[in-house]
């Protein structure tokens, strides 16, 4: 893949020589794909659609960090051996870590510029998806967070991934390598492309929620159905990435989690089914 897409000059002060990474670019995007989104709804319900870089501005901060301390937590055993390595590390951000920190950090912006929350919650519903996709196929192309080894024609090798889909790399997380696929492909093996998976998924749950985005139920019913597809979606994928986190005999901790969101979208979407009309 692209894990690098250029390398700054040297005489660039303080940057010099540091690499540009293909992570970093659509992490970028991500945020901005989100941030027009969310301005865009915010301009149709006659909000200030500048207020949408307050929020998002919020999720970067919290998304950021979120993801580094979730990180750190799962792999704390590394604290006390190298923490600079592990603190410092460029990689090392996950998902849900970002969504819970930034979630809270983006609410208390909503509380304190007296935007009606259950209304803001669905603006961003749309945007959070489409977001996540975006961000997907940055780790995509830098070779993250990829599946499980594969002969299948969806099979895609990431030699240069960060980590390679090598068979040591593989092996070391506790995941058995067929010989077959050795003696086959050598040490490099195809893998699925789960981060496309995801991007593919997200791109139609966005579609799908900003065509029914002027839905008749009660606000904050539009990010609740989100919240259960994106946690659907993360439970099934799971089941094909490469991971050693399966603390719970066949699922991870992602998955575990995953299930507590869609258990909340689900208790959301059906307090909040009826019209408001019809609730009052």
């Amino acid at each position: 893949m692209y894990p690098i897409i250029f390398e700054l000059p040297t005489w660039v002060p303080f940057m010099g020589g540091e690499a540009i990474t293909s992570f970093g670019v659509f992490m970028l995007f991500s945020f901005l794909t989100g941030g027009y989104l969310i301005r865009a709804e915010m301009a149709r319900i006659g909000e200030d659609p500048d207020k949408a870089w307050d929020l998002v501005f919020m999720g970067v901060v919290g998304g950021i960090l979120g993801a580094k301390i979730y990180y750190i937590l799962l792999n704390y055993p590394r604290l006390a051996t190298d923490p600079a390595a592990l603190i410092l590390a460029r990689g090392g951000l996950v998902w849900y870590g970002g969504f819970m920190l930034a979630t809270a950090l983006v609410v208390w912006e909503i509380r304190r510029q007296k935007l009606p929350l259950p209304t803001m919650a669905d603006v961003v519903a749309p945007g959070l998806a489409m977001a996540y996709g975006v961000g997907r196929m940055g780790c995509f192309l830098v070779g993250d967070d990829w599946g499980v080894p594969t002969d299948s024609w969806v099979g895609i090798a990431f030699p240069k991934g960060y980590p390679a889909t090598t068979v040591s790399n593989i092996e070391a997380l506790g995941i058995s390598v067929d010989p077959a696929l050795v003696e086959k492909y050598g040490q490099v093996l195809p893998v699925h492309p789960t981060q496309l998976y995801e991007v593919g998924i997200s791109t139609a749950v966005f579609f799908f929620l900003w065509k029914i985005r002027r839905h008749k139920h009660n606000a904050g019913w539009l990010f609740m159905l989100w919240l259960g597809f994106a946690g659907a979606e993360r439970f099934l994928v799971e089941f094909l990435r490469a991971k050693d986190d399966r603390f719970f005999g066949v699922l991870t901790l992602a998955q575990i989690i995953s299930l507590g969101i869609i258990g909340v979208g689900i208790y959301g979407m059906a307090k909040l089914d009826r019209p408001a009309e019809a609730a009052a």
